[in-house]
This record gives C-alpha cells, sequence and structure tokens, in this order.
C-alpha cells in the first residue's frame, strides 16, 4: 500500500457546532457544509496543509454507510498531532482552543523528551495534541 492518506474523518453529533467550532473557532478553510441533499451525506471538509483533508461528518451517517452500530466513543482511540515551530505556538494555538470552546485535558508544558505540547478536546471529544518538537523542523 503507497502511503496516500487524503482525508481524516471525525464523527460528530452535531454537524453545525463541529463546523464552527473547526472554521470560526481554529480558523480553519472550508467551503461549508456540502451533500445535504442526500439522506447520509452531509459532510463538511476543511483544507490542511498538501492536499490532506479533515472531514466532519454526523456519526450516525458515518455508522450507517459503515454499516457498523455506532457505539461508545473512547477520546484516547485516536488523537491529531498539530505540530508548530515554537513554545510559544502552541501556547497560542491552545489558547485559540480555549477560546472557541475546546477543553484543554492537559496544559502546554515541557515534555519529559525536550518538547513542548498541551492536549485539547474539541466539542465531540476528538482529542488533539498541540506539540512543538525542536528535532522537527516545520516546512510551509
Amino acid at each position: 500500500m503507497e502511503p496516500r492518506i487524503s482525508v481524516l474523518t471525525l464523527g460528530v453529533d452535531d454537524l453545525e457546532r463541529s463546523l464552527k467550532f473547526y472554521k470560526d473557532g481554529l480558523g480553519l478553510p472550508t467551503e461549508g457544509i456540502v451533500g445535504q441533499e442526500f439522506e447520509h451525506g452531509a459532510v463538511a471538509f476543511f483544507e490542511l496543509q498538501s492536499g490532506l483533508k479533515l472531514a466532519i461528518w454526523k456519526r450516525k451517517d458515518k455508522a450507517h454507510d459503515t454499516s457498523i452500530n455506532q457505539s461508545l466513543k473512547s477520546p484516547t482511540e485516536f488523537t491529531i498531532g498539530h505540530n508548530v515551530g515554537s513554545k510559544e505556538e502552541v501556547d497560542l494555538v491552545m489558547e485559540q482552543a480555549r477560546k472557541a470552546g475546546a477543553d484543554i485535558t492537559v496544559p502546554a508544558h515541557d515534555t519529559f523528551w525536550g518538547g513542548y505540547s498541551g492536549y485539547f478536546q474539541d466539542p465531540d471529544g476528538h482529542l488533539w495534541e498541540v506539540v512543538w518538537n525542536p528535532a522537527w523542523e516545520i516546512t510551509e
């Protein structure tokens, strides 16, 4: 398998609420909700880097599409890592997320491995790590 992951899809309970969080709160670019003309098709896509997209889709519609019963959620099953270029940028993104309504689960702090990071949860409980890794160069 060639590494060609192009979309990360998060199941959400309230599509409008999640759209507002990611678009207005975090500032991710999007054309808004599309596919509303289909029974289970309403989704919003956000442009990330290098062609990668983040999608939000109602959990019940995702369960329907995959033929899997919707189950209890666990935020520790999956995290999204957002790497930035400095400790100061970690603090800025964490504050932006807090103002957008995120739950800060771990405030930004120096890590045991020499970096700096913090965790927050979006309105549906998805866990994000905002991290500065001194060994990784951020290229735009």
